[in-house]
């Protein structure tokens, strides 16, 4: 057993609660923060509700969602979340900036025996984790969205992680609920390596007037049977994000993820995917909620 009773998660965002949800699912006192009260109501309301919903499909037992709600605390600063956690998980933007300054935090907050596991889909966990004095005990943990569907977990060793953080990243993910797959760090790792791959092309194609956004979404799903096209999927996960991971990508591994001009362009206009109301495709619903939430 791996000694993991209590995991903090830091970020509330579309990633940081449905971490959440899967750890206190999975029978972790699990606490949540995020520094705007606002995103911590957002992300309970959503969790109470996603389970709600697993309990009405037969997937999760009124008890288990009723036990995973009373795990389920919330935190308004990365103090009070990690002093007292075993794990912490940052969930911030995929920024290396971002994740450096909150790893650089923690190892002054967390207790020596703290894990800490950062969910970046493609920077180096090794150059997130020099910062600490605790490298061996750092890990890379790539959750994918929706996290309380998706069964995916990549499980990344950095340069100094050791192998009882290893195992223990493991165990967790495995009492999420997830596939556990381990990668030795590379740049974007296995699956945005691969996804940033086509999904850029795609963004060329769709540049070049080779067909519709529709059409290249349908070709894929039904001609590779995959379960989204790939304009829907980076609507999904947000047109910046792929742009950030591309621009890394083509920096780690040279010119053929050289981010294509349309994206580029798309993202310089606002147009973020289902998050900004408006990606490759329209979403009316967001925009209006965007635009209620600021006036």
């Amino acid at each position: 057993m791996s000694g993991v009773q209590t995991i903090a998660v830091i970020g509330a965002g579309i990633m940081g609660r449905g971490i959440a949800h899967a750890a206190a699912l999975g029978g972790y006192r699990t606490i949540l923060e995020d520094l705007l009260p606002g995103a911590l109501r957002k992300a309970e309301t959503e969790i109470r509700a996603n389970l709600d919903k697993a309990v009405e499909l037969g997937k999760v037992t009124a008890p288990d969602a009723d036990s995973a709600l009373k795990r389920l605390e919330f935190a308004g600063s990365v103090e009070e979340a990690a002093r007292e956690a075993d794990l912490v998980i940052e969930a911030v933007p995929e920024e290396m900036e971002s994740k450096i300054e909150i790893f650089t935090l923690l190892d002054k907050i967390c207790r020596p025996t703290t894990m800490l596991a950062s969910n970046t889909s493609s920077l180096s966990v090794t150059e997130i984790a020099s910062v600490t004095y605790r490298a061996n005990k750092c890990v890379g943990m790539h959750f994918f969205n929706p996290v309380h569907k998706m069964k995916l977990l990549e499980v990344v060793r950095a340069l100094e992680t050791d192998d009882g953080t290893l195992a223990t990243a493991v165990e967790v993910g495995k009492r999420m609920g997830k596939e556990v797959v381990v990668i030795k760090e590379s740049p974007g790792f296995i699956t945005s390596r691969l996804n940033a791959m086509i999904g850029n092309e795609a963004f060329y194609m769709l540049q070049e007037g080779i067909a519709s956004a529709a059409d290249i979404d349908k070709a894929l799903k039904l001609g590779l049977n995959h379960p989204m096209g790939p304009f829907e999927l980076v609507d999904l996960v947000g047109l910046d994000t792929r742009l950030n991971i591309l621009e890394y990508l083509h920096k780690s591994l040279g010119d053929k993820y050289r981010p294509a001009p349309l994206l580029v362009q798309y993202v310089k206009a606002g147009r973020l995917g289902r998050k900004s109301g408006r990606g490759v495709y329209e979403y009316p619903e967001a925009a209006q909620t965007s635009s209620k939430a600021n006036p």
